[in-house]
């Protein structure tokens, strides 16, 4: 090959990358699961809360269940601030507001105005206004037609829950905080050069260039996403043709 691999992705840069301070951390325990919750957070996240004067119960719900009614979205009001669950709402980020559904529920909303689809995570609690079930962001409501028309009718759809479930293969969202590392260059050419070879074989993971540097030198990390799981990422790990590939996360 004509581009320089920093690491084949073995112990010692695995140490020298932790070292370094880059900007991401061990996988979580290796028996959670890849769900970075507890029995408190739980607890925390499906506790009711009462809204001007009125208090809603969050509910569990299964992959396949559905719901129908408006919904409408919301962007620079709320952007920068804190979400139900302590997230920092980015109005430019897909993500969705419900009042009942379990924190990090992932649902398909379909606009049926025109039948456009986008998959988004449930991280925040709304839209408190009647006869409306979901809040989108900006940028999940630009994928459906919605930041036009302020609202629609959609149906949404259950598709699985962070750590937990499936996405249906859809990429539009990432449903864990967690990704394999496979390579790290010094030149971005050779990074990218490894990127398109892993996605041209077809692989279900895609693989994308994370910025970072390594003893004060810039380099160019080659990381796949889309896991389900973590134990899934593990299974691909001891399974691939990647020697030395890690789990890594962003802080």
């Amino acid at each position: 090959m004509k581009y320089q691999l920093v690491t084949n992705a073995g112990i010692a840069i695995l140490a020298l990358l932790f070292l370094s301070g880059c900007t991401f951390k061990s996988s979580v325990d290796a028996n959670s699961g890849g769900i970075k919750d507890s029995p408190q957070m739980h607890k925390t996240v499906m506790k009711p809360y009462t809204i001007s004067g009125k208090t809603y119960y969050p509910t569990q719900v299964s992959v396949g269940d559905t719901m129908s009614g408006i919904a409408s979205w919301y962007g620079k009001d709320f952007h920068g601030k804190k979400t139900s669950n302590g997230e920092i709402y980015n109005m430019y980020a897909v993500s969705a507001a419900h009042k009942t559904f379990p924190m990090n529920t992932i649902v398909k909303v379909t606009n049926k105005r025109n039948n456009k689809t986008v998959t988004v995570r449930i991280n925040d609690r709304g839209p408190f206004v009647a006869n409306r079930i979901i809040d989108l962001s900006y940028a999940a409501a630009k994928q459906i037609g919605l930041d036009i028309s302020g609202t629609a009718p959609v149906v949404i759809e259950v598709l699985g829950f962070e750590g937990r479930g499936n996405t249906a293969g859809d990429r539009s969202v990432v449903i864990n905080d967690f990704d394999v590392q496979i390579g790290a260059f010094k030149n971005p050419n050779g990074a990218r050069i490894y990127q398109d070879e892993h996605n041209r074989a077809g692989d279900r993971y895609e693989a994308f260039i994370k910025d970072g540097y390594l003893n004060g030198e810039k380099i160019y990390r080659v990381w796949l996403r889309g896991f389900g799981s973590e134990t899934e990422a593990r299974d691909f790990i001891s399974k691939s043709k990647y020697q030395g590939a890690f789990i890594v996360r962003e802080k």
